[in-house]
């Protein structure tokens, strides 16, 4: 993983950072594994515009990623490392002894031609997927599943990693990247390893255009906005706008939203960080 800063021969590129794609080997994608991805642009089926600040873009073809790792016990080797334009982290394609092809997130350190496999007698080393029962404690992971069989839903994001922190009973304690630690059913499945292009954190745009490419379109500041608009809209000049908040009046920066009752606090062993 590297980024380039380019020269600044335009002013697009004066302060443009881009990702070096060093570990990418293949530049078109597996055929049989794209479906279409349609996009609304913000638009209901009215056509009528129902989100702000979202449209354009580039047109995009979706990759058809296993989240769930169900097939146990079939090795798979590793055929290429690739670049998916609808998430932050690379994808990998597998080729399985069976002669069956998917895509999964890619874990850093990843090599083409490595042997994968998912199971609960498997070692665990990258790339491979297991239960948490059989993890050993301390392991850096990622692609975690929140209920048996419902395929990863934390941790998939470019450079994110969870550690497996404690084992009680069927529960294990996790602590995830927001620096929450939760208690995840230990028949769950994770993935050995820290998530993909960690350095895409570091890339910068340069660029108001190629925000717009990625399919959003300029934010108008609360401030800016008049008081039917927004609760920090209006006042005589530039005036600060008070409290932050959101349209709905609900306060920001600090204001915690979680509901008080919700059936899965009891699974929160310690808050993330503010």
């Amino acid at each position: 993983m590297s980024v380039r800063k380019l020269k600044p021969i335009t002013p697009g590129q004066r302060f443009r950072v881009v990702n070096g794609f060093d570990a990418i080997t293949a530049d078109k994608p597996e055929k049989s594994l794209l479906a279409p991805k349609k996009r609304s642009g913000g638009r209901n089926s009215q056509g009528k515009m129902t989100i702000r600040y979202k449209g354009g873009g580039h047109k995009r073809r979706y990759r058809i990623i296993d989240f769930k790792r169900d097939k146990q016990g079939i090795p798979a080797t590793v055929a290429t490392i690739e670049y998916d334009p609808n998430r932050t982290a690379f994808i990998a394609l597998l080729n399985y002894q069976d002669g069956e092809k998917r895509y999964v997130i890619a874990q850093n350190g990843l090599q083409v031609g490595q042997n994968i496999v998912s199971g609960s007698n498997v070692a665990p080393e990258i790339g491979n997927a297991m239960p948490l029962s059989d993890i050993p404690l301390g392991t850096i992971i990622s692609c975690i599943e929140l209920h048996p069989g419902q395929g990863a839903v934390m941790a998939r994001s470019a450079g994110s990693f969870a550690q497996l922190m404690a084992r009680d009973g069927k529960f294990a304690t996790v602590k995830l990247p927001s620096g929450e630690v939760r208690l995840v059913l230990a028949n769950c499945v994770a993935t050995i390893g820290a998530v993909s292009n960690s350095d895409h954190q570091l890339i910068v745009g340069g660029k108001a255009g190629r925000t717009r490419w990625l399919g959003r379109r300029p934010r108008t500041r609360p401030v800016a906005m008049n008081p039917v608009d927004h609760p920090m809209g209006g006042g005589e000049g530039r005036s600060s706008g008070g409290h932050p908040r959101s349209r709905k009046g609900l306060p920001a920066k600090g204001f915690r939203t979680r509901s008080k009752t919700k059936a899965s606090n009891k699974y929160i062993v310690e808050r993330r960080k503010k």
